[in-house]
């Protein structure tokens, strides 16, 4: 289970939201999953031990690239037939984060529906506001915070400098590398 998965359970289809493996001292290990109910909208947590099955839900898939936001929809286009549709904030969650221009991303649909969008692994993303950087500042784990060109905020190191590109996870949130 990860992040954006739309998995089967108690015979409706949920998107996981976030997933947190735990193993508390002598017990057995357990996934703790925040999702959210594709039909709905409810968000629900559940713990799931290791022995439980979790189905995907079987969907179709298509590679579409993020063209713009109006505010209120977000337009994508089909890489193969360009056609165009717009899906909501609701449905796409934090990966508007993570939307630029251009990206490719897969968008599932279940039933004709659309219902998630996968992001790549990671997205290169301008750095607009951060503190100034310091020089010499090569200790590993001081950080800073930077303002990326979508408004999402991750923590950097401080020789990053505002203007410069870097490479997100999209899974963590968090800053890999300079681009």
């Amino acid at each position: 289970m990860r992040p954006g998965m739309v998995v089967k359970f108690n015979n409706d289809l949920f998107s996981v939201f976030s997933v947190n493996h735990r193993t508390p001292g002598n017990l057995r290990g357990f996934v703790q999953a925040k999702m959210r109910n594709l039909r709905s909208g409810t968000m629900i947590e559940h713990r799931f031990s290791s022995e439980d099955k979790v189905e995907r839900a079987a969907l179709e898939e298509h590679e579409m690239e993020y063209l713009y936001d109006d505010g209120e929809y977000f337009y994508f286009m089909n890489t193969e037939n360009y056609e165009q549709m717009h899906l909501t904030k609701d449905l796409l969650g934090d990966a508007v984060g993570y939307l630029v221009p251009q990206l490719k991303v897969a968008v599932e649909f279940y039933e004709g529906n659309p219902i998630s969008v996968e992001l790549p692994a990671t997205v290169d993303l301008t750095v607009v506001e951060t503190e100034p950087g310091m020089k010499g500042a090569s200790v590993s784990n001081v950080t800073k915070p930077a303002k990326l060109e979508t408004g999402l905020v991750v923590q950097v190191p401080p020789f990053i400098t505002e203007g410069e590109k870097i490479r997100v996870s999209t899974a963590e949130g968090t800053y890999q590398e300079r681009a």
